[in-house]
């Protein structure tokens, strides 16, 4: 049942996720324009740290930031019958400009690879041009039956890579660099997520792609999470927008391309990795605030020996860590602590008069409510006891996520132990069918593949399904 006005996971998880994301204050609906949310302030600055350190990891592996046009002419989404074909339904399209009808109208971007492949294509003259690597941060829109915050809207905030190959070994690379390099070892290193790399199957790929690789998360019901792509494109963008270049012998040649992204679709996934039924739990690497400090007094003797003290312990904290003093008046320790562990700030620390006589401040970590995780410390060294405590913290939220997806995931022999296996966790299956196959199974029991993951044990067995001999093994779950 509802406890402090968070449902329960074990009572509704749909409607838990949503009471979290309201009252930790991360978003609102957009009611004014279907299917859209607002980022409210602690929301965003969420969205602030994630972008600039995967900003960071995009930049160091050798490519730029630029813009591309919001409005694409739908003529341009036409050109790549695959691409077309896929995202027609969740087009939106501008028509007119003021009472002009427009005789080519425009969509709005739900993705880039057509405008891009055409600027591209003036861009490129020679195999010296390659290779072309380009990021854009922007905004897309796509048409949601069914919103929810961060995960489904139909417009979000995301980074779109697309890159230019002289052949398709190198765009490949880049395909396969993205993949591990900067999104899974994002997703494990700095949200503390466990995450399995795959390929797509052909009936998942993106619409238009040669291969389609992706990170699967578990989320703490059992659904998988598609929580990053990347795309080798081959040569279909390419030939469509005449992306061409003149090689070392003088050759005009096609090129490859590449189309890789994340969304904020990471804080949902963040939030359902990590959070409990007292509210949002962040790993402490993308905490807007890392440490919230509460000073405990009841006059203003008391108040101005402690706000001393805190003034003196957090004066070595400013660019080591992130942190906030709850200095509000009128306002109870317990009431400040209910707050913050909402919130999900991974340390609290609280300083009273008591801590002063000792020498010591009271240490709370969110990872672990209530009196396991509270401890008194000296407030000697306390900076370093902070920073150990929160690496500390980031591990212990990635071996529970990763301890928790280990035991949901089980083999399953048969399609009724995968029927069975699907309603609690993932099903690793060994699989010989067909996309045919695959859409009855969907029909049947809701559960896609997942991936594909890169990591094959190597072993032949028999497919589930089709009863013949495979050795690929492949990831079946339900999934946002």
């Amino acid at each position: 049942m509802p406890k402090d006005g968070i449902t329960t996971r074990e009572h509704d998880y749909s409607q838990w996720y949503l009471d979290i994301v309201q009252q930790a204050g991360l978003a609102d609906y957009a009611e004014v324009v279907k299917g859209c949310i607002v980022f409210k302030p602690f929301g965003y600055a969420i969205w602030e740290l994630m972008q600039r350190q995967l900003d960071d990891r995009i930049k160091e592996t050798g490519h730029e930031n630029a813009y591309f046009p919001l409005l694409i002419p739908k003529s341009f989404i036409m050109k790549e019958s695959e691409h077309v074909a896929g995202f027609a339904p969740e087009l939106f399209e501008v028509t007119h400009i003021g009472n002009e009808k427009l005789e080519d109208p425009y969509v709005i971007r739900p993705t880039s690879e057509t405008i891009i492949g055409h600027f591209y294509s003036k861009w490129v003259r020679s195999y010296r041009d390659l290779p072309l690597l380009i990021n854009q941060w922007a905004n897309v829109m796509r048409a949601e039956m069914r919103t929810r915050p961060f995960l489904r809207t139909a417009e979000f905030l995301w980074q779109e890579g697309h890159t230019v190959h002289v052949d398709e070994a190198d765009a490949e690379r880049e395909t396969l660099m993205i993949l591990h390099e900067v999104y899974a070892d994002f997703a494990e290193r700095e949200m503390a997520m466990p995450v399995i790399r795959g390929l797509k199957t052909e009936k998942e790929k993106f619409p238009g792609a040669l291969r389609s690789y992706c990170i699967e998360a578990m989320m703490q019901d059992g659904r998988a999470l598609q929580s990053g792509t990347s795309h080798n494109l081959g040569q279909n963008f390419a030939k469509a927008f005449d992306i061409t270049f003149t090689d070392q012998n003088n050759t005009v040649q096609t090129a490859w391309t590449t189309s890789w992204g994340v969304s904020t679709r990471l804080i949902g996934a963040m939030i359902m990795t990590h959070s409990d039924d007292e509210g949002l739990v962040l790993p402490p690497r993308l905490a807007p605030i890392q440490v919230v400090v509460v000073p405990i007094h009841k006059n203003e003797g008391e108040k101005s020996a402690v706000m001393a003290a805190v003034g003196a312990l957090t004066a070595q904290w400013k660019g080591r860590l992130r942190f906030k003093i709850d200095s509000r008046e009128n306002l109870s320790p317990g009431f400040k602590y209910n707050e913050w562990e909402l919130k999900g700030v991974p340390v609290r620390v609280e300083v009273g008069p008591k801590d002063l006589e000792k020498g010591t401040v009271a240490l709370a970590r969110r990872d672990m409510p209530g009196k396991a995780g509270k401890s008194f410390v000296p407030q000697e060294g306390l900076t370093e006891r902070i920073e150990a405590l929160l690496v500390e913290i980031q591990q212990a939220l990635f071996d529970r996520a990763l301890q928790f997806r280990e035991a949901r995931t089980a083999f399953v022999g048969s399609y009724d132990e995968l029927k069975l296996q699907i309603e609690t966790g993932f099903a690793r299956a060994y699989w010989a069918g067909t996309s045919e196959d695959e859409k009855r199974i969907q029909d049947e029991s809701r559960a896609t593949i997942r991936c594909i993951p890169l990591d094959q044990p190597g072993v032949a067995g028999i497919c589930f399904y089709t009863g013949k001999p495979t050795s690929q093994l492949v990831i079946f779950a339900r999934a946002y």
